[in-house]
């Protein structure tokens, strides 16, 4: 037989009540054994259960020059994936997640025609990618719109591990007042893109329109979803660190 945790183990494991572990392993939710009137846990079991709980997940983007220690390893990314996808659809907001370099971690949701027409363009990616960095660097805490490379507005929120900022919510695809740009604007940046004109002007209403208050409403709930997105980590660190303890213990 292998290794057998006690309940004051789990208990640290878990960081529950020991009234609490009785009655997951009461109830069968919990790998256990009753000894006499003793229950003992099963390590290895244990192990299963606890990674069963947050299973890692391969990010659906795919990036390189990426570090072992970046947001991208860190992540749930299908769990997240399915709460932007919700939030972006609910707004009728582009949603995308990134880490503090800008580079995509979640794949974008809810984009407007506008950007999907001129997405496969690489170019158009890479500037997105400059712009959502150098926001970064604007430590200003409260959210707020701003012109991106297209010319429709934007707007960031930060993701943090404890007090370290980790990554950031972006939403966008909104139309500023002075929609749609100029011709001369609309030719400058087809030529950057290396796209026709009429790519850009066949799609230049295929954007999403918002008044200020719901404008407003937007900016209300990005840093919302962020602080989410940290919760979700920040817990997942825990139980990381918890499966550490369960393998010493097991090494033991």
């Amino acid at each position: 037989m292998g290794k057998m945790l006690t309940a004051k183990d789990v208990q640290e494991l878990l960081d529950v009540d020991r009234s609490t572990i009785y009655r997951m392993a009461e109830s069968g939710r919990l790998p256990s054994i009753k000894v006499g009137r003793q229950w003992r846990f099963p390590a290895d079991q244990v192990e299963e259960w606890l990674v069963a709980q947050s299973a890692p997940v391969v990010s659906p983007l795919s990036l390189n020059n990426r570090d072992d220690d970046d947001l991208l390893s860190k992540l749930p990314v299908e769990c997240v994936q399915l709460i932007q996808d919700t939030f972006a659809k609910a707004l009728g907001v582009m949603v995308i997640i990134t880490d503090m370099d800008g580079r995509p971690v979640t794949e974008l949701s809810n984009p407007c025609g506008l950007f999907e027409a001129l997405s496969n363009t690489p170019v158009l990616w890479q500037r997105c990618i400059d712009h959502w960095r150098d926001m970064a660097v604007d430590l200003s805490l409260e959210p707020r719109f701003e012109e991106g490379y297209l010319g429709l507005l934007c707007s960031r929120a930060y993701i943090r591990i404890g007090a370290t900022l980790q990554g950031m919510v972006f939403v966008g695809g909104i139309a500023p007042d002075d929609w749609p740009p100029s011709p001369e604007k609309i030719r400058e940046i087809a030529a950057d893109l290396d796209v026709d004109f009429s790519l850009f002007t066949n799609h230049v209403e295929d954007i999403y329109m918002m008044d200020e208050a719901e404008q407003a409403h937007v900016l209300s709930l990005i840093q919302p979803v962020a602080d989410v997105v940290s919760h979700i980590l920040n817990e997942r660190i825990v139980l990381m660190r918890k499966l550490d303890q369960i393998s010493r213990i097991t090494a033991v």
